[in-house]
């Protein structure tokens, strides 16, 4: 594989692909179609305009919005239900123009005014805290998961997003030449043919927010495309937080500060995360110049070294590894259930690793597993005392260099998660995750973060105004 991999828009869809086929609907016809459901759904959806703000609504009308609401959406579901492919081909030239998840909302907006939020509606929704949204992310759910559904649509739009991003193919001549790059949260280095991503969000342990999701797909994307690298490795840097200052930790999963804040969006971080640098660890990053009928992607081993815990999307990360290494005194837990959101595709991935019971017990209980007990079998490969990890992961990386791990990997990765299987399972995912966005539990939770963040705020403005700690005492801070 060339470092011009997959630079610019190719012609059209790898050969193989599903053709368009005179059966389906032209594209066009799903505009007209559109334009015949655009009245009622404006007239729903025009009740909201007349109402005040949602966290400001009283109980009746908190009742109509939910009817104007379900209106719109039972309407909007009813359409792609009929015209989900015309309308993919629609905004894909298609399928001859890959569009990312961001990318084809954006563009259906444009395309279908009504079916999905405009970007202006968005922008708004972003500046306000959770309870106050709309919860209009909900219809780019029901888009995307009714595309998603579809056995046409659906497998062109998982290809595009194994497509590497823009922003490694620019970074990537400097990587190539110097073996490294520094990203916000996500430092990557080569060093005698594996690439070392190192999580570095020390404030935060390695929490993931949008901003991570993006600088990891770019670090994995890296190391896919440098023809150098025959292994990866991933591991969390030291921290600065206070409990683990100077110390190593691995990942504390989602942001829970972001979430609550609503700053974690349903396209950009828990669907692009998914479909994105997720996807490319399974199946590897497109490869447009492989000959027609060699296989399409690029693929390479990667391990995890585990350090302190892998907690929540940490955990989801390891269940994508070929070799996963802990520490002796780490632990791994999933309590999504607990935060109230579905833990990506760990419900897909997790009773396969673990089995049912422990699955359950996992997910749906957050029960903790330290690296020592022997059911950690199920998630971890190797346990090591914390200072041998270095030398084990070196081992590691040996043992996965040679020419026949790729291949044998491939049939694995094949035999265990088909993309047929992984494409329904993200259909589902797409609608359940936003809903769980604007449940009453979530918004919610949401309230009392921000309460006891502007209690914080006040008490520490108190605080430094009299310069005291609460106790009669010099603070310390």
């Amino acid at each position: 594989m060339t470092t011009e991999t997959a630079v610019g828009t190719p012609p059209g869809p790898r050969p193989g692909a599903a053709p368009a086929t005179p059966s389906h609907a032209h594209d066009a016809d799903a505009v007209r179609a559109w334009q015949a459901y655009t009245e009622a759904v404006t007239h729903a959806t025009g009740q909201l305009d007349a109402m005040p703000e949602p966290a400001r609504r009283t109980a009746d009308q908190r009742a109509l919005a939910d009817e104007a609401k379900d209106t719109a959406r039972t309407l909007r579901a009813r359409f792609l239900d009929a015209h989900a492919d015309a309308v993919y081909d629609h905004l894909t030239a298609r399928r001859t123009v890959p569009l990312r998840l961001a990318e084809l909302v954006a563009a259906a907006a444009i395309a279908f005014p009504g079916l999905v939020p405009t970007a202006e509606q968005l922008a708004r929704e972003r500046s306000l805290p959770q309870s106050g949204k709309e919860g209009h992310e909900i219809d780019q759910g029901i888009f995307l998961s009714r595309i998603l559904r579809s056995p046409l649509a659906g497998p062109h739009l998982l290809d595009t997003m194994l497509r590497p991003t823009p922003r490694a193919l620019d970074l990537l001549p400097e990587f190539t030449r110097t073996g490294r790059v520094a990203l916000d949260s996500v430092h990557v280095e080569r060093r005698d043919g594996a690439a070392h991503l190192t999580m570095c969000r020390d404030d935060c342990l390695n929490a993931e927010d949008n901003q991570q999701v993006d600088d990891m797909e770019t670090a994995v994307d890296l190391a896919l495309l440098d023809p150098e690298v025959r292994v990866s490795v991933l591991r969390g840097g030291e921290m600065t937080h206070p409990r683990y200052r100077g110390k190593r930790v691995f990942s504390a999963g989602i942001n829970l500060k972001s979430l609550h804040a609503g700053d974690i969006s349903l396209v950009d971080f828990l669907l692009r995360r998914e479909l994105g640098y997720l996807s490319k660890l399974v199946r590897g990053i497109r490869d447009d110049e492989a000959p027609e009928w060699q296989p399409g992607t690029v693929q390479k081993p990667w391990i995890a070294a585990v350090d302190a815990f892998a907690i929540g999307g940490g955990v989801q990360l390891l269940l994508l590894f070929d070799h996963v290494i802990a520490a002796s005194d780490a632990y791994v837990s999933l309590p999504a259930a607990q935060e109230g959101i579905v833990p990506g595709a760990a419900n897909f991935r997790l009773t396969r690793c673990a089995g049912p019971r422990a699955a359950r017990q996992i997910i749906l209980q957050g029960r903790r597993i330290w690296a020592k007990e022997p059911d950690a079998g199920h998630l971890i490969d190797e346990v090591v005392e914390p200072h041998d990890i270095d030398a084990a992961v070196e081992r590691g990386v040996a043992r996965l260099s040679g020419p026949a791990v790729v291949p044998n990997r491939r049939m694995l990765n094949l035999a265990e998660e088909p993309p047929e299987e992984f494409r329904r399972y993200m259909a589902e995912f797409a609608l359940q995750q936003a809903l769980r966005l604007y449940s009453e539990d979530v918004v919610g939770k949401v309230g009392r973060f921000q309460a006891a963040k502007a209690a914080s705020a006040e008490a520490r403005t108190a605080q430094d105004h009299e310069g005291k700690d609460g106790t009669g005492k010099e603070s310390q801070a």
